[in-house]
């Protein structure tokens, strides 16, 4: 009997489960009003009401967690699919064509490389007024050069193979060779990649939403909260705790189904 598990993959799946499900029972139920302020009831201790307590406005840190979650969701997946549909063409054209088009292509995602990544993130949005759909494509931006090299390496490695010069020698388009037969077998890496950059998106727009410049108040934000909490962190712990644990929930889930991934491909490998 095989005992050995994968539990990289089993964390990364328990967690990202588990904080997908919190989004999905977000869209039709919190506990109280996430915006809802109650003063009399401010900056209480986790109790029966408000099971992760309240923050200084006396609005309800579990529902205003539970919609940050939506927050983070969103913005991770429109970001990767941005990173992704541009990585893709990018990476695809550059691996299979070569030449002068892999030369331009290449030295451009050099390009955005260069810029530390949060700081690019910063100038993209701040030259836009800060909004959720501004840190999205921003950060959508960043995830473009990790899609374009993983593709384009998976590109070179694969157009050489038996495989795609039997299908040329069959008359196979060009087309035909690049999605029914290079791009299957790259997948796994690239859902590895989508993975990491979904860790990473999440990341981001915490680090902007806590310095102002990603989602907008009244709408929570994980990052945002930590702010909001830093002057109460001596009298109200919990208030910083919540998103805190949250985003590092999130971040190590999509890290270590990263992992999870990786180490089911190495071995089919």
């Amino acid at each position: 009997m095989n005992t050995k598990y994968n539990y990289s993959l089993i964390l990364g799946l328990s967690f990202v489960s588990f904080l997908f499900l919190m989004m999905l029972i977000s869209l039709v139920y919190t506990p109280h009003e996430a915006n809802a302020m109650n003063i009399a009831a401010r900056l209480q201790a986790p109790n029966v009401t408000y099971w992760l307590g309240t923050d200084h406005f006396g609005r309800d840190i579990l529902s205003r967690v539970m919609i940050g979650a939506q927050t983070a969701f969103t913005v991770g997946a429109v970001s990767v699919a941005i990173g992704l549909a541009c990585g893709l063409v990018i990476g695809t054209l550059s691996g299979y064509i070569g030449k002068w088009v892999d030369e331009l292509f290449m030295r451009a995602t050099d390009a955005l490389l260069a810029f530390p990544g949060i700081l690019l993130a910063l100038l993209l949005v701040t030259i836009f007024e800060p909004s959720m759909f501004q840190t999205m494509v921003a950060i959508g931006i960043l995830s473009i050069p990790s899609f374009s090299r993983v593709i384009r390496s998976g590109v070179l490695q694969h157009k050489e193979a038996e495989y795609v010069k039997a299908a040329k020698g069959i008359g196979a388009g060009h087309a035909n060779i690049i999605f029914k037969q290079i791009l299957p077998n790259i997948a796994p890496t690239i859902v590895t990649t989508a993975a990491l950059n979904f860790s990473a998106a999440i990341l981001i727009e915490a680090a902007l939403s806590y310095l102002g410049l990603g989602v907008q108040p009244p709408d929570p934000s994980w990052g945002r909260m930590l702010n909001e909490s830093q002057s109460y962190l001596g009298k109200a712990p919990w208030y910083t705790l919540a998103p805190g644990i949250f985003i590092t929930l999130s971040v190590m889930g999509f890290n270590l189904l990263s992992d999870g991934i990786r180490d089911i491909r190495d071995k089919r490998g």
